[in-house]
């Protein structure tokens, strides 16, 4: 029937304003979500969203999502999104809610996560009182991998790692998160509930604002566990998973409060926030004249509109990380937002390495380098690896005599040389790194020199390593300036 033939009518049902328009997942499905049919995080979702909607907090709520089906909260959540490490969300979380403390920071966990590798991390974040709210979604397996024997599945419960059931002289017995977690001191509110039918899902639906509106009275640490289904892995239909929540599950995971002192908890006040970074010096008893070479007011007169997004590639033993530290020490020296995250093999030698440098003048978002503005390729397998990411008009400094035909694009600029013979002209091959370092430092013309001296200076420590790197810079700066001229000149 049409709306306009009903004379007053209201919406009593809509999608959450805290989830995304579209899911951007893939782009022929962006109706659809990753789970699975009767998965309870889709009802745990709605009910997050709808809370986080209800109290008005979507522009200062902070998720935490670790590994496991829990991961996939980002693509979904119109709101702050953090991935950790798996089980450290709890550590994470923390970290979030002491440096951003007007935040509402959610961690959002499964039993495979919290409370297997992330056990210790969930215990120490409640006895300290964190006060922050974990959604802790319990379907007894680990889920994602296989269907694995996880802490809390049930004893005879089968498993692709208990194919006869779990006992308790094997496996042990199934672990009590909100039990355990209700003996101490700190926390504030815990409460089991379950997806198993319409009653416990309205249940559910009120736990989880609860935890919400605690933190956002500012009572402290909240946990709310939620029994639920997971038809796949069980092995189930979608209805007879949600039975075995009801049915099976709360024999040994029985619902309830487990913990609520939110009556006599009182508000703990936001910290006064920090000292200005100008004011550090003072504080800390530091003259001017101790501080870092170079650039002792940097801070103060750090340069405007810089945002360089720099990846660094090569074999291990390559100083590829090394190249990337003294680009973030010295950008740090100049005042600016630094990253610097690596990434590398196990290998001491000749794996692959590495490493995301951003400098900014901005905040900066994420230390991940996606699009890098400039591509320091010490060997051919990198240049092949990260070519096509370097943005249209971006650089590619090239560790080789010549560039590879089929890697060259019309929409960069390319650099390729014989760096490593330059190095050892210089008096020692493993100076390339620093060679291509100053080639890049040319190009980028965002950093003083005096700022990459002094970084230089404190990472490396040995005089003699000082005195060549620092003609390896120089001879970088020159040989771009050289090729520029010989490209002009051709012209």
């Amino acid at each position: 029937m049409s709306s306009e033939l009903i004379p007053e009518y209201a919406v009593s049902h809509e999608k959450a304003k805290s989830f995304y328009e579209r899911y951007e997942r893939k782009e022929e499905l962006q109706h659809q979500t990753h789970y699975c049919p009767g998965c309870g995080h889709g009802q745990v979702h709605k009910m997050l969203a709808k809370a986080i909607d209800e109290l008005g907090t979507q522009d200062r709520t902070v998720l935490i999502a670790p590994v496991g089906c829990s991961v996939f909260t980002y693509y979904y959540f119109d709101v702050g999104n953090i991935q950790a490490a798996h089980g450290r969300a709890p550590a994470v979380a923390t970290a979030v809610k002491r440096s951003r403390p007007e935040s509402i920071v959610v961690s959002y966990q499964g039993d495979g996560d919290l409370a297997a590798i992330g056990s210790a991390e969930i215990l120490h974040a409640a006895n300290r009182g964190e006060h922050i709210t974990v959604i802790f979604v319990n379907n007894a397996v680990y889920s994602m991998t296989g269907g694995q024997v996880a802490p809390t599945t049930l004893i005879g419960q089968k498993s692709t790692t208990t194919p006869d059931g779990r006992t308790a002289a094997n496996e042990g017995y199934p672990l009590h998160v909100s039990e355990l977690l209700a003996t101490l001191e700190a926390p504030v509110y815990i409460e089991r509930v379950g997806l198993g039918d319409n009653k416990q899902i309205a249940q559910a639906a009120r736990a989880i604002r609860r935890g919400v509106e605690n933190q956002a009275r500012g009572l402290g640490f909240s946990l709310i566990e939620v029994l639920s289904p997971c038809p796949t892995i069980w092995k189930m239909t979608p209805v007879e998973a949600q039975h075995w929540v009801r049915d099976v599950m709360e024999k040994t995971f029985p619902l309830g409060v487990f913990k609520d002192r939110t009556k006599e908890a009182e508000a703990r006040p936001l910290p006064e926030p920090g000292p200005a970074l100008n004011e550090l010096p003072g504080i800390l008893g530091i003259a001017d004249e101790d501080l870092p070479e170079g650039n002792a007011h940097a801070m103060e007169h750090a340069a405007e509109g810089v945002d360089l997004r720099v990846r660094v590639a090569g074999f291990g033993g390559q100083g590829v990380l090394l190249l990337g530290e003294v680009l973030a020490e010295a950008g740090l020296d100049a005042g600016l937002e630094v990253s610097w995250l690596p990434s590398y093999g196990p290998e001491m030698r000749s794996g692959t390495s590495n490493c995301h440098v951003r400098l900014s003048s901005r905040t900066i978002d994420s230390p991940l380098v996606t699009l890098p503005d400039v591509l320091v390729a010490m060997n051919e397998p990198s240049l092949r690896k990260f070519d096509l990411s370097v943005r249209p008009g971006g650089w590619m400094i090239y560790n080789g005599d010549t560039f590879p035909a089929d890697c060259v694009r019309e929409d960069v600029h390319v650099l390729a040389l014989p760096f490593t013979r330059v190095g050892d002209e210089l008096g020692d091959a493993r100076a390339t790194n620093m060679v291509m370092l100053g080639a890049l430092l040319e190009i980028a013309g965002v950093l003083p020199e005096a700022s990459i001296d002094a970084a230089l200076r404190r990472l490396v420590k040995n005089p003699k390593w000082v005195a060549l790197d620092e003609r390896a810079l120089a001879r970088g700066r020159e040989l771009y300036r050289e090729s520029c001229q010989e490209v002009c000149h051709e012209g």
